[in-house]
């Protein structure tokens, strides 16, 4: 599968390198003509208002909204996971709208306010998975159809919908692949994926 990585702004090279440390078939996604190129993406972190309207001025808003109308996987990441909410509090900022979850931004405060922390997540092989939250969103509110995969003090942190996938912070910095590995085995069989029990 061909693997794309949304790469306007924010940490997208580190999500690049991963995934291709992993053996996939990656690259870079900057057009509508990419986006057709592609069986999946990742939306990474960095700056939600900035991505959207990027997104919007270079006609690519549309053409990855129809790609996932029609099934495309998609994993986003901090900002990412904002992009693919349906409703962002306080804000009407250009997003896909795809996800049926309702995000605050920067929940956790500033810049200077992010954290790192270890998410014990029940029967996860290995060592508790290490997430690093940068002006971090939270997710507020999941609809009927969002399975929460993995919650951090009361609030989700990974939720899935469909052939959808988000996390609210940045699996990518720490060198940790597990999320990306479920996110490619989503990508491969959506339909028969069941992330929960693949973490346990």
């Amino acid at each position: 599968m061909k693997i794309g990585v949304l790469a306007f702004q924010g940490d997208f090279q580190r999500h690049f390198e991963l995934l291709l440390s992993m053996g996939a078939d990656v690259r870079y996604v900057r057009s509508a003509q990419e986006i057709e190129a592609t069986d999946a993406m990742v939306l990474p972190g960095g700056e939600s208002t900035t991505i959207g309207k990027l997104l919007v001025r270079f006609g690519m808003m549309e053409p990855l909204r129809a790609r996932i109308d029609a099934g495309m996987p998609v994993f986003g990441t901090c900002a990412g996971a904002i992009l693919l909410a349906k409703q962002i509090e306080g804000s009407s900022q250009d997003r896909i709208g795809a996800m049926d979850i309702r995000v605050a931004r920067n929940a956790y405060g500033r810049q200077i306010e992010s954290f790192e922390t270890d998410l014990q997540i029940d029967g996860l092989q290995g060592e508790p998975m290490r997430a690093v939250f940068i002006r971090a969103p939270i997710i507020i509110e999941t609809g009927a159809n969002v399975e929460v995969v993995v919650s951090f003090e009361g609030s989700p942190v990974v939720v899935r919908q469909g052939a959808l996938l988000a996390a609210t912070f940045h699996p990518e910095l720490t060198g940790d692949n597990r999320l990306h590995r479920l996110f490619l085995e989503l990508a491969e069989a959506p339909a028969q994926a069941d992330l929960l029990s693949r973490l346990r």
